[in-house]
Formats: C-alpha cells, structure tokens, sequence
C-alpha cells in the first residue's frame, strides 16, 4: 500500500458511516480481462489491485476536485459547496490543492469562494489554520505521546484524496465483492486503468466504486462511488492535475498570517484532562460500547453513546446537536438520517446504527438483542 495514508495527518479518521457507505468488507481478486485502449498494455483485475497495494509514493503535489451528491438532508452543519469549511466536504463541489513530501510532510488547503482552510503537517508539527475565522492551532508531538492529529473532531467526513478513498475501497477484500475492469480514460492528462467493484448483495445501496489507476505510477487518479440504480456519481474525488515530483520544503512551512489568533493545542488536555464527569456512561475515558451486526456491504454498525446531545459538556454545542438530531424526520424506530449511499437510525436510548442498506433494515437490526449493546 502507498505510504500516501500511512502518516497521521493524511490518515484523517473516516466516521464509520461513510466507511461502511464506501467500503463494505470486502473484494475477491478475480482475473478478468482488460479491454484497454491501445497504448494501455492490458492487466488483470488481480495485477491492478497488486499494483494498488505495493505502489510507492515519495512526492507529489497536484489539485483535487471533490463532488459530493449524497442527498442529505438541509442541515446547518452541511455548509455546502464552495465552502472553505473542510466540513462542507459532505455536500456540493470543493477544490483541494494537496502537497506531499515523504513520510513527514503533508500539506491540504481547501479553496473556497470566502476563505481557505489549510492542514500542514511538517516532522512533529502540525498546523490548521482558516483564513474566514482567521484562526490557527498548533500541535506538537513529543517523543511517545499520542499523535495529536488523532484528537478532537476530525476535519472531514470523507475522503479528500483519490488515494484516501481508494485505501477505504481496498479493505474490500473478500467474496461478498465483483472485481471488474472498466474502460481505461485520460485522468488530469495522464494515462489510467479502471478498475471496478460491485457488491454481491443486492441488498447493499451502492452499486459500485469506480477507480481509475494510473498506468505509469500505479496510483489512483480518481475514485467514484455510485448508488444502486443511479448512472450518475454520488460521491467522487479525482485529479485535475498531478505531478509526482516532490514539493519545495517552503511549502510546509506555516507562518501565520498578520491578526491570526494563534492557539497552542496541549494534547493532554484534548482528551478531556480535569473535565466533569459526563453523564453517558464513558466516565474515566471509557469508550463507547461499539459491534457490527452482519457481513459484507451490507454489515451495520452499531454504537452506543448515551442519550443523544449529551455528548459534550458545551451547553452551546449540546444543544446545537440536539438541535440538528431534532430536524430528523421520525421513523423506523428514532430520527433518521437518510442519503443515496447510507442510512443512519438514531434511537431514543442512545444507539448510532449506520450502514450502507435502507431504513429498514437499520429498524430490524436495532431489535435484534446483540445490539442492544447494555
């Protein structure tokens, strides 16, 4: 696997709905033939997949363009396109510039039409910053301690390289998966294969993941994920340009601009160091009790976190939370939350259940006693 994901900033946590909505469990190497345009040797879905797995990365630099057309509800957390929030990667049309310079440098900037958000990890400092709040912080890592990029909230829901989302697509590796080969295309004026995988369940509510390698490099050029039953992407991030020559060490380096509030993030205290107690049975650090009911695309995860807004001892922030659960509609048991490729079910006792399958099954699965998670 290329070491592009490999480091902490670049390995950003994807939630486990859009995992489960990208990935599913698993994909079966089988070889096919490739109807590849002339000046493509062809290669076997088995070779490509190789290729996926064993590519080196030791720079790169290009523009990334992301296109997210889930049909999720209007919700003020949902900032749309053009953003330079990096949480508005959930919703719209978005364009990253990406630079990445061996195994400890890494820099991200979302362009916006307001603003800018950058990430900039550079050795054992990592950097944000957003240009609209004119805001930064500042994290060091010393020595044994935990990697700071690890903690609070993470800065998107989904994946903001084609190698992020193709990693997530290549956990995929067992029977309950197609493998196939597509028509090879020109990605940011560079040759690639395709590379195609479909779930075997017809119960699962994606159709397929689309990636396009790339013939020299063996690296993914683009990646799109479609629903069941729809021609058209739901989700897709892909090049428009690339170039694999490593980035000038300026490029790593953050100096704030003038009138930016610059904040010295502790990571001790990221982990909740001296706060009250909170009232969801996860005193003391303890994590959220968590299970998978099923296998494959269609597989549900189940978490449960205590009554819904009362995870944060933020009045402010609690209640903006409740707020947003509260816009859910009502049915199959709590609030859902519903898009082309996952569905979410939260219930009134506090469980989290999201998988790439309807709201139905999401209603059967929370009454099956092994997720009742007590």
């Amino acid at each position: 696997m290329s070491k592009f994901t490999s480091r902490p900033v670049l390995r950003w946590a994807v939630p486990a709905v859009a995992a489960v909505a990208v990935v599913g469990a698993g994909v079966a190497a089988k070889t096919l033939a490739v109807a590849a345009e002339p000046n493509l040797p062809p290669r076997t879905a088995a070779q490509l997949l190789v290729d996926l797995q064993t590519a080196q990365l030791d720079g790169l630099s290009g523009t990334v363009v992301e296109r997210a057309d889930l049909g999720l509800p209007a919700l003020p957390s949902l900032l749309g396109e053009q953003s330079s929030e990096l949480t508005s990667l959930v919703s719209g049309k978005h364009t990253l510039r990406v630079w990445y310079s061996g195994p400890d440098k890494a820099r991200l900037s979302l362009l916006g039409t307001q603003g800018q958000s950058d990430i900039i990890h550079n050795g054992s400092d990592t950097w944000t910053w957003n240009s609209k709040s004119a805001t930064a912080q500042h994290y060091k890592k010393n020595g044994a301690e935990a990697d700071p990029t690890q903690k609070g909230p993470v800065p998107s829901e989904l994946p903001k390289s084609p190698q992020e989302a193709a990693d997530l697509a290549l956990k995929a590796i067992d029977p309950t998966t197609q493998v196939s080969i597509g028509n090879s295309a020109k990605i940011a004026g560079r040759d690639a294969y395709e590379l195609i995988l479909r779930p075997r369940d017809t119960a699962s509510t994606i159709g397929q993941i689309r990636l396009a390698i790339d013939a020299q490099e063996k690296l993914p050029l683009r990646v799109q994920v479609l629903a069941k039953g729809d021609s058209n992407p739901a989700f897709e991030v892909a090049f428009t340009q690339v170039s694999f020559a490593r980035p000038d060490d300026s490029q790593f380096v953050f100096n704030p601009p003038a009138g930016t509030k610059v904040e010295e993030a502790d990571p001790g205290k990221a982990e909740g160091a001296g706060k009250q107690p909170e009232h969801n049975g996860q005193q003391n650090g303890e994590q959220p009790k968590s299970t998978v009911i099923g296998t494959g695309w269609t597989s549900v995860f189940v978490v449960r976190t205590g009554q819904p807004g009362q995870a944060s001892t933020d009045p402010a922030e609690e209640k903006k939370v409740q707020d947003a659960i509260n816009q859910l509609p009502l049915g199959n048991g709590g609030r859902t939350f519903n898009s082309k490729l996952f569905s979410v079910l939260i219930t009134d006792d506090g469980r989290i259940l999201a998988g790439a399958v309807t709201p139905e099954r999401l209603s059967q699965v929370a009454a099956d006693p092994a997720a009742a998670l007590k």
